[in-house]
């Protein structure tokens, strides 16, 4: 992986929290709320500027390439896959929830490690769609009768898959960084 393992280690403990409460709120409410975006774009913004200071690294700088720092880089993530969400709500394929998120959880991911992102994004959106599916047709649904995302059958919190993507993510991270 090219996280670094001690910048994983860093950003865990602010982003694990926040993760399990997207999740829990999209379960709830199907609403991923903004202000659990703006804390997880802040754990990046503050944390990183101490796990990566933009001020360790050279800046080179030409006319056709420019090298900058990897905290700047990682906060340019969150500008690029920003824009890519509101195209991606604009075209109703997700909600304006899950572009934030996934916009303020990109921060966290090394442009090396997408495929792996892609990947445990696959797996656990199969394994939190199975989950909730059965929980929803079993009696386990008893637990929490009020629950938005029961009554859309259309529909899928697609924060419980997000959270625990980025949380697995950082996890692995902090065992397989370089």
């Amino acid at each position: 992986m090219h996280i670094p393992a001690g910048a994983a280690a860093w950003f865990l403990p602010f982003v694990l929290p926040i993760c399990y409460y997207v999740a829990f709120t999209d379960l709830r409410d199907m609403l991923i709320k903004n202000h659990a975006v703006v804390a997880l774009a802040s754990v990046f913004a503050v944390i990183g500027l101490f796990v990566l200071p933009p001020w360790s690294d050279g800046w080179i700088t030409g006319p056709f390439s420019v090298s900058l720092p990897p905290y700047l880089w990682q906060l340019l993530h969150i500008v690029v896959m920003l824009v890519i969400g509101i195209l991606l709500n604009a075209a109703g394929i997700m909600g304006a929830g899950d572009a934030k998120f996934i916009a303020a959880a990109s921060a966290f991911v090394w442009m090396g490690d997408f495929t792996l992102v892609l990947l445990i994004l696959m797996s656990t959106t199969l394994a939190a769609f199975v989950t909730h599916r059965l929980a929803k047709h079993t009696a386990l649904r008893a637990i929490a009768p009020d629950w938005e995302s029961w009554r859309r059958d259309k529909q899928f919190p697609m924060g419980f898959a997000l959270g625990a993507t980025l949380a697995i993510y950082l996890i692995l991270g902090t065992v397989y960084g370089s």
